[in-house]
């Protein structure tokens, strides 16, 4: 097949994926365990150190995108408000971008480099997003239960389309109404 014909499918197959925007199954092959360097100075995270808590995992484009940065310091300011949720955030860029791209955001906030889309992949994002021309994988937040499994997801379509604090705060509330421990 020829590979720009290839490459058109690929983009279509993961426009049709990215369509379903909120899934709610687990992925397949998402890792029972795992730990990401900080990008910032800070220590590494490793998903048992959370055991216990709500785990957001927001997998973020390349440094050049301003929208990913104003999203990281939005659920940074508000993330007070729901203290049973650890807050990452992955970017699958070198230390030193993360770095000058995170230059206004503390040394201790919670931001780790995704090396190479890793993580991301192994949880199912799709890839084929054109960003800055390069194909990036697509905006995404995971929510991880307390025991470390996947209980929901959002993928976004486009670079401006996340999900937000508000949004996750509602979605937590459905999600502890709806537990099998609070009923």
């Amino acid at each position: 097949m020829n590979p720009f014909r290839f490459a058109q499918l690929r983009a279509v197959a993961a426009s049709l994926l990215v369509g379903l925007t909120i899934v709610t199954a687990q992925a397949a092959d998402a890792p029972k365990e795992f730990a990401v360097p900080s990008a910032v100075g800070g220590k590494a995270f490793k998903l048992s150190s959370a055991k216990g808590k709500f785990v957001a995992l927001h997998f973020l484009l390349k440094t050049e995108c301003p929208v990913c940065l104003r999203h990281t310091h939005t659920y940074l300011e508000k993330a007070p408000e729901l203290p049973e949720v650890t807050q990452v955030f992955l970017k699958p860029d070198t230390d030193e971008e993360i770095k000058k791209w995170a230059r206004d955001i503390a040394k201790e906030s919670p931001i780790y480099r995704d090396a190479d889309a890793a993580l991301a992949k192994s949880y199912g994002i799709p890839d084929g997003y054109q960003f800055h021309g390069q194909v990036v994988h697509f905006p995404a937040l995971v929510l991880l239960g307390p025991d470390g499994k996947e209980l929901f997801r959002c993928v976004g379509k486009n670079n401006g389309d996340r999900f937000s604090f508000d949004q996750l705060k509602t979605k937590l509330v459905e999600l502890k109404k709806s537990s099998p421990a609070k009923k």
